[in-house]
């Protein structure tokens, strides 16, 4: 994909009846159906069943299977409950009849309410950072494999724009933290659910990957498989993933083959946006 509108066609999907959506494939390079694709897919077609005044505040989803690119994939939407200021869905999405995701959104009424979040970090500002993209041609002549891999599988739609060093990272052991300022590549109107989504899809970017660093000697030395196991968002309020957001990720644990991490998004006036948390396997191959 190149632009943004290309990005907002793939998450909208197509109504079959009052319930099920058909959703296009990003033909990702790694030969799997990109996680966060599902995730916004998903979300899109919870959407679609509830009222215009009802606006997600969180999601849980699990990865089941790995999605086929050469497969579209269908979204049933399970109409749970309709309150007077929540409103419950379910989506399990299926491709060849095999349920290959399911996923849980609560969406509400807007409400006034007390009010208190962390304070963003106090991190370089994204003016006076490189994109990942251009920071990888550091290592193009010194690591020529990673660098082909590594660029092949860096977003166009959007801008990221790393804090601590990005390929450093991906080469040395490190600490299980790393900070990113993402926003899209190109502007066009977006309303809020469509938002949303778009930040659920942006969300799968970096999170795994940052409970890998303080692994990434032993890591690099074979075959690592690599798959979101499952992911979850909280909304706490609105934003523009058109306007620099900082991604600020940990990951505080990471066994059994599983890394766990979590994530916070703020805008840059320092107002926590979102919340994200996923767990993924990284297991090697003997």
């Amino acid at each position: 994909m190149e632009n943004i509108n290309e990005l907002i066609e793939l998450i909208t999907l197509n109504k079959i009846d009052d319930t099920i959506f058909e959703g296009k494939n990003y033909q990702a390079p790694w030969g799997r159906v990109f996680g966060g694709q599902v995730l916004a897919q998903s979300l899109h077609a919870a959407y679609q069943t509830v009222p215009d005044d009802r606006f997600a505040h969180s999601l849980h989803g699990y990865f089941i299977l790995g999605g086929d690119l050469k497969y579209p994939i269908y979204y049933e939407v399970d109409t749970i409950r309709n309150g007077g200021s929540f409103t419950t869905r379910r989506v399990v999405a299926k491709q060849n009849g095999k349920a290959i995701f399911n996923m849980a959104a609560s969406f509400q009424l807007r409400a006034d309410g007390v009010n208190h979040q962390f304070p963003m970090p106090n991190l370089i500002p994204p003016e006076k950072l490189t994109t990942s993209l251009e920071q990888l041609e550091e290592i193009k002549e010194l690591h020529p494999n990673a660098y082909n891999k590594l660029k092949a599988i860096q977003p166009k739609v959007f801008d990221f724009k790393p804090v601590e060093k990005f390929t450093t990272q991906l080469i040395e052991n490190g600490s299980p933290f790393f900070n990113t300022w993402l926003r899209t590549s190109a502007t066009t109107e977006i309303k809020l659910p469509m938002q949303h989504q778009l930040l659920a899809y942006a969300s799968d970017y970096n999170l795994l990957t940052t409970a890998t660093l303080p692994h990434r000697e032993q890591l690099n030395k074979g075959k690592t498989f690599y798959a979101s196991l499952d992911h979850a968002i909280w909304f706490h309020r609105d934003f523009d993933i058109q306007k620099w957001l900082l991604y600020s990720m940990d990951s505080p644990s990471a066994s059994n083959s599983r890394g766990f991490a979590r994530g916070s998004v703020f805008d840059r006036k320092g107002v926590l946006v979102a919340s994200v948390a996923q767990e993924g396997l990284m297991r090697q191959s003997i």
